[in-house]
C-alpha cells in the first residue's frame, strides 16, 4: 500500500510505553494504533463510533486482524496513520490502515499494514447487525470523492451522535 492510496491520515508519536527495552515498538502497540486510526477516520466523517455504540445505533466487534510488518518504528518517531474502508458487506466492514513515517511525502511502501474486519452486532443479544445505510453512504462518498456529507442529512445517526 502506498500513501496515495488513502484519503485520510492522522499523526501519532511512538511513546516509550509502546516499545520494548531497545526502543522498538512491540507488536501489541499496532492494535492501539489501529484503534486510533479507526476512531479518527469516523470522527473525520462527523461521528464517534463510541457515542453511536453507547446510544444503541450501531456497534461492531473485531473478528479478524492481519498485521504485516515491513520495518520497525522506534520511540519518539512521528507516524502517519493512513486509513480507509476497503469494503462494506451486509454486516461487516473492512478497515485498512497503513503506517508511514510522518513528513515523508514520497509515495513509498508502508512500514506496516493492518487489515481489520468488523462485524456489526447487537450487544444485548450478540446477534449480527446490518451496517446502517447512513454509515455506508458517508463512507462511500468520502472514499469516492473525498467529500464529508453533513450529519444533518442522516437524522438517526445525528441523534445517536448527540
Amino acid at each position: 500500500m502506498l500513501r496515495s492510496d488513502f484519503r485520510f491520515g492522522f499523526p501519532v508519536r511512538v511513546r516509550w510505553q509502546e516499545c520494548d527495552a531497545q526502543g522498538i515498538a512491540f507488536n501489541g502497540s499496532y492494535l492501539g494504533w489501529l484503534e486510533v486510526a479507526q476512531a479518527e477516520y469516523f470522527r473525520n466523517l462527523g461521528f464517534s463510533i463510541y457515542r453511536i455504540a453507547a446510544a444503541g445505533y450501531f456497534d461492531s466487534a473485531v473478528v479478524k486482524v492481519t498485521i504485516e510488518y515491513q520495518a520497525p518504528v522506534r520511540v519518539d518517531e512521528m507516524l502517519d496513520l493512513r486509513a480507509r474502508v476497503a469494503r462494506i458487506g451486509n454486516t461487516s466492514l473492512t478497515l485498512e490502515v497503513a503506517i508511514f513515517p510522518e513528513g515523508d511525502d514520497t509515495d513509498r511502501m508502508a512500514l506496516t499494514t493492518i487489515e481489520s474486519v468488523y462485524v456489526g452486532f447487537y450487544a444485548d443479544t450478540g446477534g449480527t447487525r446490518r451496517v446502517p445505510d447512513a454509515i455506508r453512504t458517508l463512507v462511500e462518498r468520502w472514499e469516492s470523492a473525498g467529500e464529508v456529507l453533513p450529519l444533518a442529512d442522516f437524522p438517526e445517526l445525528a441523534a445517536a451522535q448527540g
